[in-house]
């Protein structure tokens, strides 16, 4: 990774990311086992069949199970990690294994970032992508340190993510070169 001192000097921003970051989370793994394990009973009830009660209860048995395991599975392996990459156009935060879900987020559209040393996922509900009226927007992948961003329409977005106070030095840098 470049010197974040070299960064905050340039005039012109080189193509590729200015900053990159990730965060992760090694508890959302046994959640996902847990899904796993719900997937396993409902195929388990499907192929073992032997209930006496009907095939109602049996496919509400093991359509109950699959969802619940599918649902499961989603929600905890697309917040196990985060990557937060800032460029010369965008702050793009991606989460999980195949980047969903994404937000993109145009530095043009940024009034100021702030270093905040400690997030909680009590504080905004849990893990994951979470919205509260009286707080924005965030992606939560563990507690510790991350980046808020106050955009221009009022609107807040915070994430989880290692480095991030240099992450808004980067930030702050490209705001100001924005307003000469």
């Amino acid at each position: 990774m470049r010197n974040v001192s070299t960064l905050l000097h340039m005039t012109g921003h080189p193509p590729g990311p200015l900053w990159t970051g990730r965060a992760s989370n090694r508890v959302q793994w046994l959640l996902a086992a847990a899904g796993a394990a719900c997937l396993a009973l409902g195929v388990e009830l499907a192929v073992d069949s032997s209930w006496t009660a009907g095939i109602v209860p049996l496919l509400m048995s093991v359509i109950g199970c699959l969802a619940a395991g599918l649902l499961i599975l989603y929600g905890t392996l697309a917040f196990v990690h985060v990557a937060v990459t800032v460029d010369a156009e965008a702050l793009e935060v991606r989460c999980g294994h195949i980047g969903l879900p994404r937000r993109k987020i145009r530095l043009a559209e940024v009034a100021s970032a702030e270093f905040l040393p400690r997030i909680t996922p009590q504080q905004w509900g849990g893990w994951g992508y979470r919205w509260r009226p009286e707080k924005g927007t965030a992606v939560i992948v563990r507690r510790g340190e991350g980046v808020e961003l106050r955009l221009g329409d009022g609107k807040v977005f915070t994430v989880t993510v290692d480095d991030a106070e240099n992450a808004v030095r980067v930030i702050r840098a490209h705001l100001r070169a924005l307003a000469r």
